[in-house]
């Protein structure tokens, strides 16, 4: 297979300064020959290399870098001077060699270089760049989307042609019609389905009107049938504005209460209580580790505590938290449980009806658009005017629908409830967690926690310290670059996408290549 990385080891350095010994000395006479069979480009140090590679054999390369000035800059002056607007938007870079080994040149490899290239750059800040395309390779390089912006440079057989490539010109070229595929493991946003797309494609209606508030009812019916619980709430926004709603009615009681913690979004819950100004403990356990049920009973039974706020599906480790002890415990103490349930509620069947307040989202594994939030509640909730009149859920009960609400969320939201019909969304994403822990076994990859629950997989890459770039580049989109994770060195892999077994099965046999690529 063929796939993509940045180079950074001494021997991938040689095997490129071979490469360019091949392309640029024998093939195109621009240097002088070297009895060594290598070139060192000049600026090596200061170059990125993205290459690709057959199984574990270098097929190709391409280096940039941006340090000025470009080699261009010292044959043309200045490139911003004869480069077009669009080219000046954001910062440049120079593509200082592109080249395909003999054996290689399928068109395939130069595609994967310019696509390649094209991410790194754009995701790295880059609006645009330059290079020195060989002439005799002019019809390539425009096939990949540079165009020429200058009269051609150099001498005799080693003639060039200076010419630029944007972002937009590369995707609208022949090769970005061959681009590889994308896969994404990310936990959201999630790929829409093509009858959740539909939903989309539909005429708006108002949120006023009757056919809206049937409409609503019906999703509202659905989501209490799939919870247990005896009211839900919908608000328009993310999982972080359902968690305020349901801590402003921690904030309307007044009273203590406990605070759990194993992991970032634990976290997130105590920072936002804080600043809702409860008065509450936490407890904290390291991130993965499993809360101690024994000991939180002790705590609710000093009598201590009126409420305990906790995360069920923990994001940050890929762990489940025990929902349904703690629901008992509070039960039997007088403590009203309240829970984030944002990553667990649709990856898995479990009831609220023993829970005071929970909410849950419609962009993870429910799988829709991101949008939509919910606060679950199985007590009536009154009026606050300590409350901003938003956050404020009891505002909702008392009129039917009192904010606007894009209808085509709301129907999108519908189609996909549908996928729970028969518990078929929730066999799905048991058998993907299966399928996943039974491949990291094999693996040996290290999962961070062993409670796990369908939704997402969580674990520190111990031995590639750039794995999750490396696969980004071959067309893997782990879930790696939120604060969280980098500060914590974690990498995930969430199962909720539609083409999760294709990506699953082809990440694997990527990984298998790319080990076998370090030598394990």
């Amino acid at each position: 297979m063929y796939w993509c990385k940045i180079a950074r080891t001494e021997k991938e350095f040689d095997a490129i300064a071979r490469l360019n010994y091949q392309t640029f000395v024998e093939e195109i006479p621009q240097h002088e020959p070297d009895p060594s069979g290598m070139r060192v480009d000049p600026f090596h140090h200061e170059n990125v290399y993205v290459i690709v590679l057959k199984d574990q054999e270098l097929a190709g390369m391409v280096a940039f870098r941006a340090v000025r000035p470009f080699s261009l800059d010292l044959k043309l002056g200045p490139v911003e001077d004869l480069l077009p607007e669009d080219a000046l938007q954001g910062m440049l870079c120079e593509v200082r060699l592109m080249a395909v080994d003999k054996a290689h040149r399928n068109g395939r490899v130069f595609y994967y270089l310019a696509r390649a290239l094209s991410d790194y750059a754009y995701e790295n800040g880059y609006g645009a760049a330059v290079i020195s395309g060989t002439i005799r390779e002019q019809k390539l390089y425009n096939q990949l989307g540079f165009e020429p912006f200058a009269d051609t440079v150099g001498t005799g057989e080693a003639l060039f042609v200076p010419m630029v490539l944007t972002r937009e010109r590369f995707d609208n070229s022949v090769a970005a019609r061959f681009k590889q595929k994308r896969y994404s493991f990310y936990p959201g946003p999630v790929q829409q389905s093509e009858s959740i797309q539909q939903a989309f494609l539909e005429k708006p209606i108002s949120h006023r009107s009757h056919e809206f508030k049937v409409m609503l009812e019906r999703v509202k019916s659905r989501l209490l049938e799939m919870s247990g619980a005896a009211q839900v709430h919908l608000l328009v926004g993310s999982g972080t504005l359902a968690n305020e709603a349901m801590i402003a009615q921690l904030h309307v009681l007044g009273e203590r209460g406990l605070l759990l913690t194993n992991g970032a979004f634990g976290e997130r819950l105590e920072k936002q209580a804080k600043r809702w100004g409860l008065s509450f403990e936490v407890d904290k356990y390291e991130w993965g580790t499993s809360f101690d049920i024994a000991a939180i009973e002790k705590e609710l039974a000093t009598g201590n505590y009126s409420w305990l706020l906790m995360t069920h599906g923990e994001t940050s480790t890929g762990m489940l938290n025990e929902l349904e002890k703690l629901a008992d415990i509070c039960k039997r103490h007088n403590v009203l449980l309240c829970a984030d349930c944002v990553s667990s509620f649709g990856a898995l069947p479990f009831q609220l009806d023993g829970v005071y307040l929970a909410t849950g989202v419609s962009g993870k594994a429910i799988g829709t658009m991101s949008g939509l939030a919910f606060v679950f509640a199985n007590t009536d909730i009154t009026v606050s005017e300590n409350i901003p009149t938003y956050l404020d859920i009891a505002f909702r009960s008392n009129h039917a629908v009192p904010f606007t609400m894009p209808s085509q969320f709301v129907l999108s939201l519908e189609y996909a409830l549908k996928a729970y019909d028969g518990g078929f969304r929730y066999k799905q994403l048991h058998n993907r967690m299966r399928f996943i822990e039974e491949d990291v076994k094999q693996h040996q990859i290290e999962l961070l926690a062993d409670k796990h629950y369908p939704m997402i997989f969580t674990w520190k890459e111990k031995n590639y310290s750039h794995l999750a770039e490396d696969a980004r580049m071959s067309g893997f989109d782990l879930h790696y670059k939120s604060d969280y994770l980098i500060e914590n060195g974690l990498l995930q892999i969430s199962c909720i996408q539609p083409d999760f077994e294709d990506a699953w099965t082809k990440f694997m046999e990527w990984l298998d290549n790319y080990r076998a690529y370090h030598g394990e």
